[in-house]
């Protein structure tokens, strides 16, 4: 019931389906972060779904898993790393390298979308010499 409300709240007017392969991974899983875990999973799912279908691709790996992600340090690391430069190329790429707009989708300042830009080399090469002063 709270996907389909938290789908109504974010992609308001668009007739967006949870696969049931998605549905089971977000029912299987504990939800260590409760409720605004799961808010966030479906504001990211719909931002960064193609906005028909939430697929199990479209949810975070702890959860497509149905691990909660305890595991050794490194890999967990690791793997949001992943998570987060994949998130930040699809995202840069949708607003077409708008980089206001990709701070506001993202939820994260401009300051720290363009460390995380240059850390993860993305949107070639274009950082203007005053935007290495807002890191």
């Amino acid at each position: 019931m709270l996907v389909h409300w938290f789908l109504d709240r974010y992609a308001q007017g668009k007739a967006i389906q949870v696969a049931s392969s998605a549905m089971k991974c977000l029912l299987q899983y504990s939800w260590p972060g409760n409720v605004r875990e799961l808010e966030n999973c479906i504001e990211r799912a719909v931002a960064l779904g193609d906005h028909h279908t939430i697929d199990v691709g479209d949810l975070p790996t702890s959860i497509a898993s149905g691990s909660d992600g305890i595991s050794d340090g490194r890999s967990v690391s690791t793997d949001l790393e992943d998570i987060e430069r994949t998130t930040i190329e699809r995202v840069f790429e949708q607003v077409k390298g708008d980089k206001v707009l990709a701070g506001k989708m993202l939820g994260i300042s401009r300051a720290t979308l363009y460390r995380k830009l240059k850390r993860y080399n993305i949107g070639g090469h274009g950082l203007s010499p005053t935007s290495q002063t807002l890191q």
